[in-house]
């Protein structure tokens, strides 16, 4: 998976796992809560991963030209 794909599922989960909170709230439901805390979690950790992977890429794209360059 790449690191664009990481990023949007991230958010994704963020907002999914925001709104099972609110969700959660509302109808007093703990394990709605605790689903959404769980789901925003897993967000932030796919966004990381996403960063990571970006971070990675960049510097193998900079260390190609820096190569390429002194050739």
């Amino acid at each position: 998976m790449g690191s664009t794909t990481d990023k949007i599922k991230g958010q994704a989960n963020e907002v999914i796992g925001k709104v099972k909170q609110g969700i959660g709230e509302a109808t007093g439901s703990d394990k709605l809560q605790g689903e959404g805390a769980i789901q925003e979690a897993k967000g932030h950790g796919q966004q990381a991963v996403g960063n990571a992977k970006e971070a990675v890429k960049d510097a193998a794209d900079k260390t190609a030209a820096f190569v390429n360059k002194k050739l």
